[in-house]
């Protein structure tokens, strides 16, 4: 019987974490580069972070990705994080050096632009005005990922201004921080309007917003991608916008991880996409 020379483990850690379809993305992954190994869900809490981060490299593990509540606490536990993740302030994923060192980055930023530029090849992040719902840890992402890309203003809207304040001052750049009463008037003239906030994904109710005042040619964008279509891309579409979900994000921000853990850069393709769309 033959054996391979290495077992490939990487994880995903969060709180809760079975609802996650990570798994099913880079074990697809795995079978398609002919790697023998797997990726599995850890539920990990908050307070036990350290000591489950500590661990990775006595098990083998080539690092592993990071989901609520984690990715700001990582931050006080690698050994280094790069400076996207300083600037964004979490980090999504953490690679085990070949000397047992933790190496932190944020690949949500990354995974966000992709997915934008896969449904919208023409997107121009200097287009128009951006409107962000939500001042939340995928919030800072995103709004880094538009500051870097050009983007010349974002306008950024959260029930608690002050969180929306101190966003905007984390990542610099042109944020606008905007009241919650502000929101519906926040879109004239907008060219894209995102959704980083969890109302609109299932068992939660709706995104409070009105799209009356969002141009017909803008687009909108939720991160949200349980269900597939959230009411506020189902009124955006009835109204004629682009649209699209935030699968792609999910599916994107694993390439870099890959490429730091195996030293593979695997693609985004339709049978995976299709995949992962049929566990929703």
């Amino acid at each position: 019987m033959s054996h391979p020379e290495k077992f490939h483990l990487a994880c995903v850690m969060g709180d809760p974490i079975m609802h996650s379809r990570s798994p099913s993305l880079h074990n697809y992954w795995m079978k398609q580069h002919g790697l023998t190994g797997v990726y599995v869900p850890v539920h990990v809490t908050r307070e036990r972070l350290e000591a489950a981060l500590r661990a990775l490299p006595a098990l083998g593990f080539a690092g592993c990705n990071l989901t609520i509540p984690l990715k700001e606490r990582a931050l006080e536990i690698v050994d280094e994080a790069d400076v996207t993740a300083r600037r964004i302030g979490a980090i999504s994923c953490v690679t085990v050096r070949p000397d047992g060192t933790l190496a932190g980055t944020n690949n949500d930023a990354y995974g966000f632009i992709e997915n934008l530029l896969e449904a919208f090849p023409d997107w121009r992040a200097d287009a128009g005005p951006v409107v962000v719902m939500g001042a939340g840890g995928a919030a800072r992402a995103v709004v880094y990922a538009l500051a870097d890309r050009g983007a010349k203003d974002i306008r950024l809207v959260n029930r608690t201004f002050e969180r929306a304040v101190s966003l905007g001052k984390a990542i610099g750049g042109p944020v606008t921080p905007l009241r919650w009463e502000e929101r519906h008037a926040a879109l004239d003239g907008a060219a894209l309007l995102v959704n980083t906030t969890s109302q609109g994904m299932v068992h939660n109710p709706p995104l409070d917003l009105s799209l009356g005042n969002l141009p017909k040619g803008a687009d909108v964008c939720d991160i949200v991608y349980i269900p597939g279509e959230t009411p506020l891309l189902a009124e955006a579409r009835r109204r004629g916008h682009r649209t699209v979900n935030g699968l792609g994000m999910l599916l994107h921000q694993g390439r870099p991880a890959w490429r730091s853990w195996f030293g593979i850069d695997p693609k985004v393709t339709r049978e995976m996409r299709e995949m992962i769309e049929a566990t929703i």
